[in-house]
């Protein structure tokens, strides 16, 4: 006989069950896109956050999303000069007086098969996704060390957040990408090594692999605007529309990611829930596999 008491229903979380307050993060390339995302997302959970960006106008549109514009602040700059990372560090410092979250984000692509990359093309890849993240965090290493051994003395634990973005393509590979692979596979590296590292500073150091996310990166390759300047070069950005229709196909979800959803994924990993996990790679897309 059908029971006439109805079962209690799950309480719906509307909040996530966390605090980032009180928390300075530093999120890279968070003009547009996944890092704007990003960095919308720590600072909805309690976070100061620094935005960095090359394109000045994109960072000043990102700032008029933010609900709390106090506690946003943005530093315009190319990371792949060397003496940026330093400067982004030193204005994050400057601004709220310590970095607890570190967001590798800042890249692109700029793709060719191998006969058809150039050195200057293939150099350009490791730049922006392997060497800028390793200069950013040897940049603020003086203040991560300095603090955790502060507080460590004083018998507190402050756990700490670094997360790089690699990519599928990193992790798989992907054709006509050599440059990018291997830059974001070499992310990974790094990230195993900081996370050995740094964990005697109580600092969580993890990477997040993107699929395929709705970004301009993976926009209609024929869409008006779909370039971008870099160096002096004019960078095509986008993937064929029948490629991209075929690797829909091949996600198991069927479908491209949203930004909010590969920032949920980052969130984790900046948050007290990851306090007891370093070293990893989580891969947000859709489980899809090249």
């Amino acid at each position: 006989m059908e029971s006439s008491v109805l079962q209690e229903q799950p309480k719906v979380m509307t909040e996530p069950p966390f605090t980032l307050e009180g928390r300075a993060a530093l999120v890279t390339g968070a003009g547009r896109g996944i890092g704007r995302a990003i960095a919308k997302r720590l600072a909805s959970a309690g976070a100061r956050v620094m935005i960095n960006d090359l394109d000045e106008t994109m960072l000043r549109e990102s700032e008029v999303e933010f609900a709390d514009a106090e506690h946003v602040r943005h530093v315009q700059g190319d990371l792949t000069d060397p003496t940026t990372p330093d400067a982004v560090v030193q204005a994050t410092l400057d601004a709220f007086g310590a970095i607890d979250i570190i967001v590798n984000n800042a890249g692109y692509s700029w793709d060719n098969v191998i006969q058809k990359t150039t050195d200057e093309q293939f150099m350009a890849m490791l730049e922006i996704h392997l060497v800028t993240p390793f200069r950013l965090l040897r940049a603020a290493s003086t203040f991560i060390r300095e603090s955790a051994k502060r507080e460590i003395a004083a018998g507190q634990q402050v756990m700490r957040k670094v997360v790089n973005i690699t990519s599928i393509a990193g992790t798989d590979g992907n054709p006509g990408q050599a440059g990018y692979s291997s830059g974001k596979a070499g992310v990974i590296g790094l990230t195993k090594t900081l996370a050995k590292e740094w964990g005697r500073y109580n600092v969580n150091v993890n990477a997040v692999g993107f699929g395929l996310i709705q970004t301009r990166l993976v926009q209609d390759l024929n869409a008006p605007g779909a370039s971008m300047e870099m160096h002096g070069h004019q960078i095509r950005l986008g993937v064929q529309p029948n490629l991209l229709e075929s690797v829909k196909s091949a996600c198991p979800l069927g479908r491209l990611g949203t930004p909010e959803e590969a920032a949920g994924a980052v969130l984790f990993f900046c948050s007290p829930l990851s306090d007891y996990v370093t070293g990893e790679v989580l891969i947000c897309g859709g489980g899809l596999h090249f």
